[in-house]
């Protein structure tokens, strides 16, 4: 129950005076006129987007140290500042906040092939998947013996559209246990070798919440793990120290985004002490929330990290549960059969669940109970449905309060679901940039087009009133908040084909998304996700203004700078983005 109090306290203590304000009430106790403001920095423009009501039409923002110190009409302003911006046709915008990502995951991607197709990779069929993999253990070096890790395949863009299995992967060597992480981060292809280290055969059962894939008519592994029967793999490419180098590039990346708060929303709680470590020793240019994974009963959070403070820029933020994998890897669980099956599956099948019913309902009321805030991974809408139904159960025995428990993906949410989450009081953060990176798979193999054009339904979410989320899901797509807010306005897929143009939303509601109700979805609202003195001088400046845009051109737009608590820590090389 501490932990409850504690975040209620933050919470709640957090709704302050704006600086400003504080500053003119100070001055006038000791009988004096208030002292004229002096600001590190002023900007000024027409296309400024506060995403406050109470401060549209603002045309100046003034920040000094790490605050937002006055915002207003540029005639009003009266103080002086260092550093005068001029925007001109540019925008400036509250920083965006990553509503879901994997910074650990992330930052481990650059120690391992990048066999991912276009545009993050260069892969487009198993052949050249091969010559990647011969060039990247050339390049580095491997010897015979050492694991081979390659990261981000997928079997959607490949020419032979099937997962490559261990014959693919002898080809390459079998002398180097290899191991390839689908794009989903959900299943993996590893080589002979690999499966002997692992002690996987033929009699071998397939893991609770998991799958060995088999050779037709046979019970051989053909190499591909599905969900669970991955875990032995993981300290393979999740383990072992992260480079302070590798956090700081990563981080960079996030921030010529736009991206001012970065989330690891599944780290173990190795990463959460390592970016700590970095944090205290060099810094970190963003703020971090970490929410460990829960992967058994067992899990404890560490008593003595505050949950809900921030240690220097990273914060331990709850906890990330899994109930079911992945749509475009056809492991998420659906409420009805997959479009087309995987292969050796029955018309009928439907994915499955990571855990059982009451496994879920004992974490769940666990969770809830003592208020620690979660984010529970949902991509198929049967798994939806165990989490709804779990929350209407800890709800009977309990009040939840105001819980803002996160449903991850919530790619295949039906009608009636939002319907219950609005009343249960349950925020969806929805992947859409899957609308372009895998529409088409989607419609043509996974759900067939009825069910495809209403993924991400964000129209339905905002007709609930629910305050829901977009995120990139990044290392699963690049964390181009640019190309999401696209992706989300317009609903086109990588082949050009409109999916689902009724849950189109306005570039407004997708600012919010990325801005506002992140904040909110964090319990950061007190700080972040508007321009509004007293806030966290979290900030990122375009090169137009979105607003008045034609939709279908906003990837035309471009992040000239990112402000992080009133730091400039990106901007753009020719200094006009």
């Amino acid at each position: 129950m501490k932990r409850k109090t504690r975040l209620r306290r933050i919470v709640s203590g957090s709704r302050r005076l704006p600086f400003a304000a504080v500053l003119a009430l100070l001055t006038a106790c000791d009988g004096q006129a208030p002292a004229p403001m002096s600001a590190d920095r002023l900007w000024v423009g027409e296309h400024i987007i506060t995403l406050d009501e109470a401060q549209a039409g603002a045309t100046a923002v003034a920040v000094r140290g790490e605050r937002i110190l006055w915002v207003g009409r540029r005639e009003d302003w009266a103080g002086e500042a260092a550093q005068i911006t001029e925007l001109g046709e540019r925008a400036l915008l509250p920083g965006f906040i990553d509503a879901h990502g994997h910074l650990s995951f992330s930052a481990r991607r650059a120690q391992t092939a990048n066999v991912a197709s276009p545009p993050v990779g260069a892969v487009t069929a198993i052949p050249s998947l091969q010559e990647v993999l011969r060039t990247y253990m050339a390049e580095r070096g491997i010897a015979p013996g050492e694991w081979v890790v390659g990261v981000g395949y997928d079997d959607s863009l490949l020419e032979e559209r099937r997962h490559p299995n261990r014959d693919d992967l002898d080809a390459v060597s079998d002398r180097h246990p290899i191991v390839l992480i689908h794009v989903s981060g959900h299943l993996a292809a590893i080589n002979s070798l690999a499966l002997q280290r692992l002690g996987v055969t033929a009699e071998t059962p397939d893991p609770a919440g998991g799958l060995i894939r088999r050779r037709p008519g046979r019970q051989v592994p053909d190499g591909v793990l599905e969900e669970t029967a991955m875990m032995p793999l993981f300290p393979q490419f999740l383990g072992g120290s992260l480079p302070a180098e590798d956090i700081q590039a990563t981080l960079r990346t996030y921030a010529s985004h736009g991206v001012t708060t970065v989330q690891d929303g599944a780290a173990s709680l190795a990463d959460y002490e390592r970016f700590v470590e970095v944090a205290g020793e060099e810094g970190l240019p963003l703020d971090v929330t970490v929410y460990p994974s829960v992967a058994s009963a067992e899990f404890q959070l560490p008593l003595e990290a505050p949950l809900g403070e921030y240690r220097d820029r990273v914060k331990l933020a709850g906890v990330k549960l899994i109930l079911d994998g992945s749509p475009q890897g056809k492991t998420a669980y659906l409420s009805k059969p997959y479009f087309v099956p995987p292969p050796g599956q029955s018309p009928d099948y439907r994915g499955y669940p990571i855990m059982p019913q009451a496994a879920v309902d004992a974490l769940i009321a666990r969770f809830a109970g003592t208020g620690t805030p979660m984010l529970v991974h949902c991509n198929g809408d049967a798994a939806a449905d165990m989490l709804l139904n779990a929350m209407e159960r800890a709800g009977r025995d309990a009040p939840l309060g105001d819980h803002r428990t996160v449903m991850i993906h919530a790619q295949t949410v039906r009608e009636d679901q939002l319907q219950r989450m609005a009343a249960l009081g349950v925020l969806p953060s929805f992947f859409s940039a899957h609308v372009f990176y895998w529409g088409d798979w989607h419609r043509d193999s996974v759900l067939g087009p009825e069910r495809a054009a209403n993924i991400s339904p964000t129209r339905s979410a905002l007709a609930q009133g629910l305050a829901f989320t977009l995120h990139n899901d990044a290392p699963v797509v690049p964390p181009d908040m640019v190309r999401l807010l696209w992706a989300t306005v317009n609903r086109v897929t990588r082949s050009g084909y409109l999916l689902g143009p009724e849950q189109r939303i306005p570039v407004l509601e997708a600012l919010r998304a990325v801005t506002v109700n992140a904040a909110r979805q964090a319990f950061e609202e007190c700080c972040k996700g508007s321009i509004t003195p007293g806030k966290q001088a979290d900030l990122v400046v375009l090169s137009r203004n979105p607003l008045p845009m034609p939709p279908q051109d906003l990837l035309d737009l471009k992040v000239v700078e990112t402000i992080s608590r009133g730091t400039s820590i990106f901007a753009a090389a020719d200094g006009d983005g």
